[in-house]
């Protein structure tokens, strides 16, 4: 069981401002997490390879490759673009 201190300690990290009645029902929630924390630190996992994901799904990726348009195939595309410099589409940054 976490002590009333550490579970203030972790609500200021977390900057959380609770109330007293707050701390218990937390502290109590918490408690009973990491006691489920330690039943599961007991199982054996020696012979158990580490799994990132198990659904056996993969990236599929596909070579990137540059193809010519021809010049009304350019112009058509061009002429669509809502915004444009330097004879580029200018698009919106994505970050």
């Amino acid at each position: 069981m976490l002590t009333k201190e550490e579970i203030k300690h972790i609500a200021e990290l977390a900057r959380l401002d609770l109330s007293e009645e707050e701390l218990k029902v937390y502290g109590e929630q918490l408690s009973s997490v990491l006691k489920y924390i330690e039943q599961l630190q007991e199982v054996n996992t020696e012979d158990t390879e580490p799994t990132a994901q198990v659904t056996g799904l993969e990236n599929v990726l596909r070579e990137d490759k540059v193809e010519n348009w021809s010049e009304p195939e350019k112009y058509n595309a061009i002429s669509q673009a809502p915004s444009l410099e330097k004879r580029q589409i200018k698009v919106k940054r994505v970050l």
